[in-house]
């Protein structure tokens, strides 16, 4: 069994052409806050800084007591600390209903800024709707597709899904030159109605217009129109199954998913669209956007945590709030190993086994062992925001 059962991480960023360029990126300015070392260049883009021990980001173990370089090297010959033989049989034997093929990949995201998404299919009626105000849109549906789904809302869900494949898997296959013709034209006429001080909000003008400056020509802008718009707040989340079509437009949150790089691209991007696996993989349920929306629980246990419980068994976050007039803070000890993420505040770490604390900052990372106590003491009188991520069952 190992002794150092909790200890700080250095963590992967992944510079992803979509990121915030340099210091406007909170993942830079997280990692500037964590190590005072870092050089962040403004020329380049921070999308993500992944915590976990994916192949392509595995955390390095900042411990020089510790013989392992990173936590998946750790974690292979220290699985005792994950969580019982109970806990691993349980989510083993709960896996194959929650694991129907390879794409697995549920996602959470809480906002920690004002955040914009694009997340699940609209309601059918919502669709149908802007096929009628949108010719450009209905012209790369067609008229027969767009008819189906019509004729499909008052069918069965089953009736309404195939349709609305149909719809979608019509666009996605659209000719090149034909997209970049109609979204010139939309483009063209939205952007006349608003210098003319009329609304389009009722057609998405606004966004449209921004998506298309941001990536012009791409099928994608036509996404707003199938797809759900959800503005969260921070703290709200939103928690999407595997194959649901999202897209994250605007803001910073804290994701949380099952151990996997597998993206399959819609638009919105530079690189490759696979649009047969696309258009076969998705899931066509459409739900209201309010569906998506994933509030947290309180803890009774804990004034200050709050519990974001997705109904599957690959995690769980919690969120912390703590209070800066508060001089030491218990973290919750659970039966499975967790990473936890400083996003504000400054303290020292300390379990009763430890011979050293270990001080935690903005952007700092520690991971916990299963069954660790673990006490944070506020060395600076803030506020703290903290998130964990962990397994629950």
């Amino acid at each position: 069994m190992a002794s150092q059962r909790v200890f700080p991480l250095s963590c992967v960023v992944q510079q992803y052409a979509w990121g915030k360029m340099g210091s406007n990126s909170e993942v830079a300015r997280l990692l500037a806050s964590s190590d005072p070392r870092a050089r962040i260049s403004e020329d380049k883009p921070y999308a993500e800084l992944w915590m976990g021990t994916h192949p392509r980001g595995d955390a390095k173990i900042l411990d020089n007591r510790i013989s392992q370089k990173t936590l998946g090297q750790w974690i292979a010959e220290n699985q005792d600390s994950l969580g019982s033989k109970e806990l691993a049989e349980k989510l083993h034997r709960q896996a194959p209903q929650h694991y129907p093929d390879a794409n697995h990949k549920p996602e959470m995201a809480i906002a920690l800024t004002s955040f914009q998404g694009l997340c699940g299919f609209r309601p059918a009626e919502e669709i149908v709707t802007f096929l009628m105000k949108v010719p450009e849109f209905h012209f790369l549906i067609g008229d027969n597709a767009a008819t189906q789904l019509k004729q499909s809302l008052s069918r069965d869900s089953q009736t309404v899904a195939s349709a609305l494949k149909n719809c979608f898997s019509h666009l996605m296959k659209s000719e090149k030159k034909v997209v970049v013709e109609q979204l010139n034209l939309l483009v063209k006429r939205i952007s006349q109605q608003v210098a003319a001080g009329n609304s389009v909000e009722d057609i998405c003008g606004e966004l449209l217009l921004q998506l298309h400056q941001q990536y012009p020509g791409d099928i994608g802008c036509f996404a707003i129109y199938f797809l759900n718009l959800l503005t969260l707040k921070p703290g709200e989340a939103m928690f999407l199954e595997a194959n649901v079509p999202h897209a994250y437009l605007k803001g910073d949150c804290v994701e949380c998913m099952a151990c996997s790089d597998n993206t399959v691209r819609a638009g919105l991007t530079s690189k490759f669209i696979d649009v047969p696996t696309l258009c076969e993989m998705l899931s066509y349920t459409p739900s209201p956007s309010k569906d998506r929306l994933f509030p947290p629980t309180q803890s009774h246990e804990d004034p200050y945590l709050s519990i974001y419980d997705p109904p599957i068994p690959d995690f769980t976050v919690m969120k912390m709030e703590v209070p800066g007039s508060t001089t030491e803070y218990k973290v919750l000890v659970l039966d499975s190993a967790s990473i936890l993420l400083m996003v504000q505040g400054t303290v020292t770490a300390s379990t009763p086994k430890a011979q050293a604390t270990v001080p935690l900052q903005r952007g700092g990372v520690l991971f916990i062992g299963a069954n660790e106590n673990v006490s944070l003491k506020l060395t600076v009188p803030e506020d703290l925001l903290i998130f964990r991520a962990c397994c629950l069952l």
